[in-house]
């Protein structure tokens, strides 16, 4: 069945998702409301282009989402 195959994967990819500590911080800062990426550089500490990366993971695995502001970006739970 596609569908149990599909939600399966989904499953997984969320916990993959958590797996990673820093993304888990990044989950605990988005929790007190919206932020740029930039905010989030800041707060964990790490390079542009690796939270970059970590907000794709989050996006794809389901608890992140994004919206455009202006020329900003604001990343939320």
């Amino acid at each position: 069945d596609t569908n149990f195959v599909r939600r399966e994967y989904c499953s997984m990819a969320i916990f993959t998702a958590l797996a990673e500590p820093k993304r888990r911080a990044i989950l605990d800062l988005l929790r007190d409301g919206e932020r740029t990426a930039g905010d989030l550089v800041d707060a964990v500490g790490l390079a542009q282009p690796t939270v970059s990366q970590h907000l794709k993971v989050l996006r794809e695995a389901g608890p992140v989402s994004v919206r455009a502001d202006a020329n900003r970006r604001l990343y939320r739970l």
